[in-house]
């Protein structure tokens, strides 16, 4: 979907049909509720967030579905809570054709922002 590589978020979003930028859009809002200090970038060509330069959630939208990147320790956690997505090693997809789970994803960044503090403190 992307002609050129988006600089931003806001950018990357704008790519997108209507109907995909309002999801991705309120995924992030979901992110920032969370974690207002994260810094807002684009890594790996798709929206990332980053909390004490470490990486804290990636998201991206596609034809089909919406693919959210916690790193391999958000997915193991909620292992039973992902089992019904299809899913890759540290990523999941959420198909634009069912409900967006936004408080599961709510509560995956929360454990990636409580995993990332405890981090710092090591």
């Amino acid at each position: 979907m992307q002609a050129k590589k988006p600089t931003t978020i806001d950018s990357y979003i704008a790519d997108f049909p209507i109907e995909t930028q309002a999801i991705l859009e309120k995924i992030r809002t979901t992110i920032k509720k969370i974690a207002p200090d994260a810094d807002e970038t684009i890594s790996y060509g798709i929206p990332t967030f980053k909390q004490n330069e470490a990486i804290l959630v990636h998201f991206a939208g596609f034809k089909n579905h919406i693919g959210f990147y916690a790193t391999p320790t958000g997915h193991e956690k909620f292992k039973k809570e992902l089992a019904n997505y299809k899913q890759g090693k540290g990523s999941v997809q959420f198909s634009l054709n069912q409900q967006i789970p936004y408080d599961l994803i709510e509560r995956i960044v929360k454990f990636r922002v409580k995993e990332n503090k405890q981090k710092i403190k090591k």
